[in-house]
C-alpha cells in the first residue's frame, strides 16, 4: 500500500500538545491527521509514546490515552521495522549525513511509497532518496 505523506513523531506530539504558544502547530497537526492519506512507522509510534508519557513533559500522558492515540494511529499505513529499512537508514546516513534516527525514518516513508515526510526537524525542502523533506509549520 501507498501513501503520499509520512508524518515524523513531531506532527503526533504536537497533536496533543496543551501548550498555548504551541496552539497553532497543535491545530495543523489535527488537520493533517484528520486529512488522512498518511504513513507512519513503528519508529514513530515508539518515539511518540516515549515522549508523550515521559515524567518531565509538562502535559505527560497516561499509558492508556498514549496506547489509545496508537491505537486510533493504526489506520494508517504503519511501517515495521526491519532489515529493509534498517539497511536504507544506514545507506541514507552514510549518503546524506543525517543521524541515524532521521535516516531510519526517511527509509520507513521511502518503504510504504511516501513522496513527502512532514517534519519540523529536517531540512525543509530536501530530497533523500525520492523523498520531499517539509515543514507543514512554515
Amino acid at each position: 500500500m501507498s501513501t503520499r505523506r509520512f508524518l515524523d513523531t513531531n506532527i503526533l506530539l504536537y497533536s496533543i500538545s496543551r501548550a498555548p504558544e504551541e496552539s497553532t502547530k497543535r491545530a495543523r497537526a489535527i488537520e493533517l491527521l484528520e486529512e488522512g492519506d498518511c504513513g507512519l512507522s513503528v519508529q514513530v509510534l515508539q518515539e511518540f509514546y516515549v515522549q508523550a508519557t515521559r515524567a518531565t513533559r509538562a502535559d505527560a500522558l497516561p499509558h492508556e490515552l498514549a496506547a489509545g492515540l496508537i491505537g486510533t494511529w493504526l489506520r494508517f499505513p504503519v511501517q515495521d521495522n526491519n532489515l529493509a529499512v534498517l539497511k536504507g537508514a544506514l545507506e541514507i546516513k552514510a549518503t546524506h549525513g543525517f543521524s541515524f534516527w532521521d535516516s531510519a525514518i526517511v527509509a520507513a516513508a521511502r518503504a510504504l511509497g511516501c513522496r513527502e515526510l512532514l517534519s519540523e526537524d529536517m531540512s525543509h525542502g530536501r530530497e533523500v532518496e525520492g523523498v520531499v523533506i517539509l515543514n507543514p509549520f512554515r
